[in-house]
């Protein structure tokens, strides 16, 4: 039976809702390119292993003792693998097509795409699964390609809630599909190691554009897909 609510403070007048809106779109800027420019001004290795000289020294080690020795060079090496992202070009990744497709005309879905990437705030790793499905249009890309577009993105400074929006518009621009839907869940170890340290917590973000954001059928379809076949 439908309940009638009523307001305790009738005379303050409700806000008005304001209109449906669908989300901003992201420059082209982020995923058509590389992120670092080769002639982009950058201090040298050295520079860098000396910033870590100095953080060793904030935390009260002492960078001269054995063990410690040569991490700040060992840092920096793991700088240049952990974040190489930022010198690869989405668009390269997606350029390759192929169109021998029988008339294929459902969507294709890579499930289960680990990866780990480096929260922004606190330069902390989070790491998890990426769900990304597409209906392709006559062509379609190889299937480790969405995966490599993956790491590309995952090997920058992020969060959970850029890196979903950039998956998705690298692969709605460059592959322009009838939809896109990309779910990830990732533990933060920004979360479970420090702060409220809740291990084992797990955040789940999702975008969806064209059919799987228009139709809520395709939409609980692919979510199926991710959560039913496990």
């Amino acid at each position: 039976m439908d309940a009638l609510i009523k307001s305790l403070r009738p005379d303050i007048k409700a806000p008005d809702v304001a209109p449906e809106t669908r989300p901003a779109e992201l420059d082209p800027a982020e995923f058509l390119a590389a992120a670092v420019r080769a002639d982009q001004p950058r201090p040298s290795r050295a520079e860098a292993e000396a910033a870590v000289h100095t953080l060793l020294s904030y935390i009260g080690e002492n960078p001269a003792r054995e063990g410690l020795l040569d991490t700040p060079r060992r840092v920096v090496e793991a700088f240049d693998e952990l974040y190489q992202g930022y010198h690869q070009c989405p668009a390269e990744v997606l350029n390759r097509t192929f169109g021998e497709t029988a008339g294929y005309d459902d969507f294709v879905l890579i499930r289960d795409i680990e990866f780990t990437s480096q929260c922004e705030h606190h330069m902390m790793p989070f790491y998890g699964k990426a769900h990304i499905a597409y209906t392709p249009v006559e062509r379609v890309v190889g299937l480790s390609k969405l995966a490599r577009l993956t790491d590309i993105f995952a090997r920058r400074l992020q969060t959970q809630e850029h890196l979903t929006a950039q998956i998705a518009a690298a692969v709605d621009e460059i592959l322009k599909p009838r939809g896109v839907a990309v779910v990830i869940e990732a533990e933060h170890t920004c979360m479970s190691v420090r702060g409220v340290a809740k291990h084992g917590a797990t955040t789940f973000t999702s975008r969806y554009t064209g059919m799987f954001r228009d139709n809520p059928a395709e939409q609980a379809r692919f979510l199926s897909m991710v959560r039913g076949l496990r």
